[in-house]
């Protein structure tokens, strides 16, 4: 049979049979939306997890203690407060693979700024922190290594942090006052948005380790009140042995 006639026969056909035929390409008209659709959807998402997870950092590893046992009463992990500063010396001399170390500290509290306040996170980390978390600053300067031997009283804050306390001012340069001691802004980080778990990761304030302990917190890595001591390391690449 010619191609011609093999045309006019499925046109002829397709006149005789117009609802059935109408039904069949809508049927495949919706089939092919919904795999187009559910693609684009897959895509989105798979976009969309890999860019939260980006925003943690690359390569991160997070150290903390183990747990403890008092009177029966189990405290999780943290609890048992055997890291040291010494430990994470070690880790930067002594590791292969890892090519940055912040000892960490994580408390909260209230921070003021003229007559105007608001309770937020306090993070002391080591110079390195940025980097680890490849986390920019919009604006200004995080604080250097000297800041951290010294104890400065110096900061960096999140954008949620800033607008609450400053408003549409720049901070920068500002004191922001922080269980009454007074901290100098030194730069404001790029927006990050809510993590994975829905927090906001930009109503946040990070100072040097040393600040926090001494400071704000108390205590050393390892000991201290109201306050999350850990270890935040960066590695080259991921191991499939440890």
């Amino acid at each position: 049979m010619r191609i011609g006639s093999t045309f006019t026969v499925a046109f002829r056909a397709l006149r005789r049979n117009k609802l059935r035929s109408v039904l069949t390409a809508l049927g495949i008209i919706i089939g092919v939306a919904a795999v187009i659709a559910m693609v684009g959807i897959g895509n989105g998402a798979k976009a969309q997890v890999e860019a939260q997870i980006a925003s943690l950092g690359q390569n991160i590893i997070i150290i903390s203690s183990g747990s403890t046992t008092s009177s029966g009463i189990r405290t999780g992990w943290g609890g048992a407060g055997t890291l040291r500063i010494e430990d994470a010396e070690a880790m930067r001399r002594e590791v292969p693979g890892v090519v940055a170390v912040s000892e960490e500290v994580i408390s909260t509290t209230q921070v003021a700024a003229g007559n105007q306040n608001w309770f937020t996170r306090i993070y002391g980390e080591s110079a390195d922190y940025l980097d680890i978390r490849e986390w920019p600053l919009t604006d200004g300067a995080f604080f250097t290594p000297q800041d951290v031997r010294s104890a400065n009283k110096v900061c960096i804050v999140g954008r949620t942090t800033a607008t609450q306390i400053y408003g549409n001012d720049d901070p920068i340069g500002q004191i922001l006052r922080i269980k009454n001691v007074p901290f100098t802004i030194n730069g404001v980080l790029m927006p990050k948005g809510l993590s994975v778990q829905g927090v906001d990761q930009d109503d946040i304030v990070i100072m040097p380790y040393t600040s926090a302990m001494k400071r704000v917190v108390g205590g050393t890595i390892g000991r201290g009140p109201a306050a999350d001591y850990r270890f935040v390391a960066a590695t080259s690449q991921y191991s499939s042995g440890s």
